[in-house]
C-alpha cells in the first residue's frame, strides 16, 4: 500500500460525519453559504459533496490567500464562478485585501431575499453560513470581517471546533462551523494538491515524494520560476527526482561521496513554496476541468 492509498484511509477523521449532518440541519437558520477555498488550488480545497448539500441556497465563494496564487489565475477562477451564479471575494486575510467586499458580495448573493423583505417592510440580519475544509484560513477570514479578536484560529489540520454566531454588523451575522472534508479522496491528486499547501497533516506523504511531483507541477507551468530560483532548466517531462536532484547540486545540499543532500533540498522546496518565498503559484486551472 503506497502512501496516497493509506492517506485515503487515514484522512476522513469520524467527527466529520457528525459536522456534514449538523451543516444540513442548520441550512434551514441560513440565507446564503460561503464557502472559502485556497486561491492555489480551488478545486481540491473544496469539499466535492458542498454543492449537493446547499442545494439552492444563494452562494459565495472566498479565493482565500491570494497573496500566494497567481493574480492571472485567480481572475480566472473568479469567472468561473461567477459564470455557475456564484458571488466571488478574493482575499489576503494576513494584509486584510478583499476583506471589505465580502459584505457587499453577501448582499448581492442575497438580492431577491433582501428585495423581498423590503417590499415586506421587514429588516432583519443577513446570515450568512461558512464552511470550507480545515486550514483554509477560515477562523483568520471570519475574525477580519468581524473585527473579532482572539478566536482559535488553529494551523493544525484537522482542529476544528463548534459552531457559533459572530456579529458583523447590524445588517449581517456569520455562522460559524467547524471545517468539513470528504469522507475519501476519489481522486489522489486531490491529496497531493492538499499536501503540497500544508492542508494535510505532516507525515501523512514522504516529503521527497511530495516535493518532486511539486517540481514536476512547476516545471509544467511555471519553469521560469526553476530557472530563476534554483537555476534548474529541464525538458517537459523530466521525471521530479531528477529536478530536485538538479536543484539540490545547484544549491550545494551535497552529502559524503558528492551525492546530493535530496531531503533537504525537498525540504527547503516546500517550505519555501508554502511561504510564498518561491513566488506566486496556483496549481489548478479551470481549462484542467474541462
Amino acid at each position: 500500500m503506497n502512501e496516497i492509498e493509506k492517506m485515503n484511509i487515514q484522512w476522513y477523521p469520524g467527527h466529520m460525519t457528525k459536522t456534514r449532518r449538523q451543516i444540513e440541519a442548520d441550512l434551514k437558520q441560513v440565507d446564503a453559504v460561503c464557502e472559502i477555498v485556497d486561491a492555489r488550488i480551488p478545486m481540491s480545497s473544496r469539499n466535492p459533496d458542498i454543492d449537493a448539500i446547499c442545494g439552492s441556497k444563494p452562494r459565495i465563494i472566498v479565493l482565500n490567500r491570494m497573496d500566494l496564487a497567481d493574480p492571472n489565475a485567480t481572475k480566472k477562477w473568479s469567472a468561473f464562478f461567477k459564470a455557475k451564479g456564484m458571488a466571488v471575494v478574493a482575499t489576503d486575510c494576513k494584509s486584510r485585501r478583499g476583506i471589505s467586499d465580502f459584505t457587499p458580495a453577501a448582499r448581492m448573493a442575497c438580492a431577491e431575499k433582501l428585495e423581498r423583505d423590503a417590499a415586506r417592510g421587514m429588516s432583519r440580519p443577513l446570515r450568512v453560513m461558512v464552511v470550507g475544509i480545515p486550514n483554509v484560513g477560515k477562523s483568520t477570514l471570519i475574525n477580519q470581517i468581524s473585527g473579532r479578536k482572539g478566536a482559535k484560529a488553529e494551523n493544525r489540520p484537522g482542529v476544528t471546533r463548534g459552531k457559533q454566531w459572530v456579529t458583523v454588523d447590524s445588517g449581517l451575522l456569520l455562522l460559524d462551523t467547524p471545517g468539513i472534508l470528504w469522507p475519501k479522496f476519489e481522486d489522489p491528486e486531490v491529496g497531493m494538491m492538499l499536501a503540497y499547501t500544508g492542508a494535510v497533516k505532516e507525515g501523512v506523504i514522504d516529503l521527497e515524494e511530495l516535493a518532486c511531483r511539486l517540481m514536476e507541477l512547476l516545471n509544467r507551468y511555471y519553469p521560469a520560476t526553476l530557472l530563476e530560483r534554483y537555476k534548474v532548466e529541464a525538458p517537459q517531462g523530466t521525471p521530479g527526482w531528477e529536478l530536485l536532484e538538479m536543484a539540490g547540486r545547484k544549491r550545494g545540499y551535497l552529502i559524503s561521496g558528492g551525492e546530493v543532500h535530496s531531503e533537504r533540498m525537498a525540504k527547503v522546496l516546500i517550505d519555501e513554496f508554502r511561504s510564498g518565498k518561491l513566488g506566486k503559484f496556483t496549481l489548478e486551472m479551470p481549462e484542467d476541468l474541462q
